[in-house]
């Protein structure tokens, strides 16, 4: 299979104690797997870029298929691989990555065997930091993936970035979208991004990993973004969360700004990441980067109404289109 749309990134086991709701307790999770399940709300012939472990289980396989994302590109290697991620959110949805069994305590629930031995990952990445066992190798993209349209790279470390993006641009995939990882946007690391950014169609921080970049020089987040734009990206997305996205397109030097669409939140866990699928199959479909941003709003809104990768799949016929026709009426140019 020839997919249109390649998603390549880090897989994870998920244990999440949610907003609302019963805690989740080994799911199939990751940045790629989200922005996969949200973009074929809108798009088919979807492939996932990874890499597991013989422990990973089957059944999770074949559920990617049955969601229309192909899991050809999943390197499965020997022995087992460390996927665990912990999330818990507070009321208020903070997020904490961290001292799990504290907050099964404070929720009276018992602490899962399974979670044992779970370390949080590190917030800043170092000349040390070696390539996680699960960031998947250039090596093992399927020739048939280097056929796509359009391709999403999720936060991986930075020479494994670096690495894809060589990989997919040598195949002369001409739409590449890029999630950069917070642990290491920060300034040292600015002038590094140019090989990143230089021809790519569009770059994706959240305001949080753009105001680390920019730390110490400015507070203005479409000063850090046209400075970006003059690295040769075509587009840079700025996530707010619950503020919407910022959107600069370098070329025209317009700036827009998107409300978040209004939902309930059961689960913010992935959001960001339906945003990026939602836009790249909205990029593929429309090659305008103003309405591929409505598509990655709305799938954004879907994914927190639910929980899950696919949750945004199993919503009402119909709604995801109501809801992006509504999103572009609330555009507005800066």
């Amino acid at each position: 299979m020839i997919p249109s749309l390649i998603f390549a990134g880090r897989l994870e086991r998920e244990y999440i104690l949610p907003v609302e709701g019963a805690p989740i307790l080994d799911r199939p999770g990751g940045s790629p797997l989200y922005a996969a399940g949200a973009a074929a709300v809108w798009e088919k012939e979807i492939g996932l870029v990874a890499r597991v472990g013989e422990d990973y289980p089957n059944q999770w396989l074949r559920n990617f298929s049955e969601h229309g994302i192909d899991p050809a590109g999943v390197q499965v290697v020997p022995g087992a691989l460390d996927l665990r991620s912990f999330r818990a959110y507070s009321p208020l949805r903070k997020l904490s990555r961290s001292n799990p069994v504290g907050h099964f305590a404070r929720r009276e629930l018992t602490f899962p065997k399974t979670l044992l031995g779970y370390r949080p990952p590190e917030s800043k990445e170092s000349l040390k930091t070696e390539r996680h066992p699960a960031t998947p190798l250039v090596t093992e993209i399927p020739s048939e993936y280097l056929q796509a349209k359009a391709v999403h790279i999720a936060p991986l470390e930075f020479l494994s970035q670096g690495q894809m993006l060589t990989a997919f641009r040598a195949a002369a995939i001409e739409n590449i979208i890029l999630d950069p990882s917070p642990r290491y946007m920060h300034p040292h690391r600015r002038q590094d991004l140019r090989l990143f950014l230089d021809g790519l169609t569009a770059f994706t921080p959240s305001e949080e990993e753009m105001r680390s970049l920019f730390w110490g020089e400015t507070h203005d987040l479409w000063a850090m973004a046209e400075e970006l734009g003059n690295f040769g990206c075509k587009v840079i997305i700025i996530k707010r969360g619950n503020e919407g996205q910022l959107l600069y397109d370098a070329h025209t030097k317009k700036r827009w700004q998107l409300p978040a669409y209004a939902s309930r939140v059961a689960d913010p866990t992935g959001a960001g990441d339906a945003f990026c699928g939602g836009f790249l199959a909205g990029y593929q479909q429309s090659q305008d980067p103003l309405r591929a941003a409505a598509y990655g709003n709305v799938s954004a809104s879907l994914s927190m109404e639910g929980s899950g990768p696919f949750y945004p799949q199993e919503v009402l016929p119909g709604l995801a289109q109501a809801r992006l026709d509504a999103m572009i009426g609330m555009i507005r140019e800066i």
